[in-house]
């Protein structure tokens, strides 16, 4: 009721995102007779063989299957250009800080993390750690999910040599892209997979700054330890039945594994999940698919069918 009319002709490609979207993705793919490709983004809470293509992270926690696409970061994609405009405007305002430079990129409360005061300052007292221990300054700035308490407990907290931003609404001299250009080391929260991403997409060193999430739930998400309870928490997922919390964690040891964060791990190349997703979509739309071919294939694809033991 909120969007503009939806009419035809109908589009070859839906690219939609996250579980509101999913049922006018999935109408729209009904109206086109089944011509209309769906490609969904990071996760849809309804049956997965509704979708040609869904392309995800692993905090997610959606189930392997031939249509799912797991990448390890978002599809971030830092503006050179922008970045650079940003450079030199702010590179005279802190020519006077010692490098490195260790941009600080700071997130808040989320559905899975809880950014109070007392953790903002235990963040502080890492930032300022590593800056003591390479010589050098911090850039630090908060954003929309900041506190004010937590943001307020950090500038108490903080010490030595620093620029510190407090993020304003529509400001268009914010100073992060201009950091994500200039710094020469990040410690970035782990509330967000944004911040990493772009902060590992500059290649430079990066510091995830993680604490105890929100408690968890009780039931299957927590327990489910057997191998039959974990296949059948894959099938509720799978189904759509059930839409787990987002296990950071999981998101995180990718990072680590693939040596893109952590103070002393050698750096690790930069996954190309872009070009990744890209080449998949454009395979999707050279393949010719019936209208059925989707109800066909969610009979072998569920990992609760007899075909996927």
């Amino acid at each position: 009721e909120r969007s503009d009319p939806l009419t035809p002709p109908w589009p070859d490609l839906v690219i939609a995102a996250s579980r509101r979207s999913a049922p006018v993705a999935r109408w729209i793919k009904a109206q086109s007779g089944g011509h209309t490709r769906l490609v969904h983004l990071l996760h849809a809470q309804a049956p997965l063989h509704h979708f040609d293509l869904i392309v995800t992270l692993p905090q997610f926690r959606l189930p392997d299957a031939p249509n799912v696409l797991h990448n390890t970061l978002p599809l971030n994609v830092l503006d050179q250009a922008r970045l650079e405009r940003a450079a030199q405007r702010w590179r005279p305002r802190l020519a006077d800080l010692p490098r490195p430079w260790i941009a600080v990129l700071v997130g808040g409360d989320s559905s899975s993390y809880r950014l109070d005061p007392a953790t903002a300052r235990k963040l502080a007292q890492q930032a300022v750690d590593v800056a003591e221990r390479h010589s050098g300054s911090l850039l630090v700035t908060t954003s929309k999910r900041t506190r004010a308490d937590a943001a307020q407990a950090l500038w108490q907290a903080i010490r030595g040599p620093s620029y510190r931003y407090a993020w304003q609404a529509d400001d268009a001299d914010n100073p992060y892209p201009a950091f994500l250009a200039l710094a020469d080391r990040f410690i970035v929260t782990a509330d967000s997979a944004s911040l990493p991403a772009e902060a590992c997409a500059t290649g430079r060193p990066v510091e995830l700054f993680d604490w105890q999430p929100r408690a968890q739930p009780t039931g299957w998400a927590r327990g489910a330890q057997t191998a039959l309870a974990q296949r059948i928490g894959r099938g509720l997922i799978y189904w759509g039945a059930v839409k787990p919390r987002r296990d950071f964690a999981a998101f995180h040891r990718g990072l680590v594994e693939r040596g893109l964060v952590g103070s002393d791990s050698p750096r690790g190349r930069v996954p190309d999940d872009m070009g990744r997703t890209v080449a998949r979509i454009r395979a999707l739309m050279q393949t010719a698919v019936s209208p059925s071919a989707g109800d066909r294939r969610s009979r072998n694809d569920s990992p609760c069918s007899n075909h996927s033991s």
